[in-house]
């Protein structure tokens, strides 16, 4: 097999980087019966620069790429489509992994780097399970998402929700009520979106002033927070 060994520019530096969150990102959503490996191609000898659950394997950060990796990765260079590849292995214990592999391209389309999800197959079903239920996760935090067609039904919603919320609190005084709603939408991010202020007006039936009034109070007041 060739040297596989490449020159990293700074902008193949940061590509990598960025994967780096992007692990833990996956490895927190999917639990630990999943170990995620990132090689780096500038050190084939040293090519792991970021693991998580490595117990699976035995490996640490700084140890070298395996001979399956580069293995996959010739598969993939000779496929020519395909900038990914899914087998089944085994861990030094000869337990079974089911595995992907995917390449990390940097400037000009070059490979850099490859990605690696090996999930332990051994993995207890409640363990798997606890991942992906509220009541038993370890994080237990539930958000609700809404996933609208277009930007109208996504501000409607968002309006008819906190709208909700807030005429049905009764520590809230009637007067204050818009004033509230405007607040939370803003706190929410919705105001970012184009013609949000116009829509939510509309929608609440007042003046788009009114509006720009309760969001320089809301962003007055996030202000003082931080200070």
């Amino acid at each position: 097999m060739k040297d596989y060994n490449v020159h990293l520019t700074l902008i193949d530096r940061i590509i990598l980087d960025s994967y780096k969150t992007m692990l833990e990102g996956l490895a927190d959503y999917l639990g630990g019966g999943y170990e995620m490996v990132l090689h780096s191609l500038e050190d084939t000898e040293h090519s792991v620069i970021k693991i998580i659950n490595g117990h699976h394997t035995g490996r640490t950060e700084g140890m070298p790429i395996t001979d399956l990796a580069l293995q996959m990765l010739e598969e993939i260079e000779k496929d020519g489509e395909k900038s990914y590849i899914s087998y089944f292995t085994k861990n030094k214990k000869g337990e079974p992994l089911k595995s992907s592999t995917v390449v990390v391209r940097g400037e000009e389309g070059r490979i850099i780097g490859l990605l690696c999800i090996n999930f332990y197959l051994n993995t207890g079903f409640s363990e798997v399970l606890s991942s992906y239920i509220p009541e038993i996760s370890a994080h237990s935090l539930v958000k609700t998402e809404t996933f609208a067609n277009n930007l109208d039904e996504l501000i409607f919603s968002k309006v008819q929700e906190v709208r909700k919320a807030v005429m049905e609190d009764d520590g809230i005084l009637p007067s204050l009520k818009n004033k509230e709603i405007i607040n939370s939408l803003y706190q929410q991010g919705v105001f970012t979106l184009k013609d949000a202020v116009v829509k939510v007006a509309d929608y609440l039936g007042i003046s788009k002033n009114t509006v720009y009034m309760h969001i320089r109070n809301a962003g007055a007041g996030s202000e003082k927070k931080c200070e």
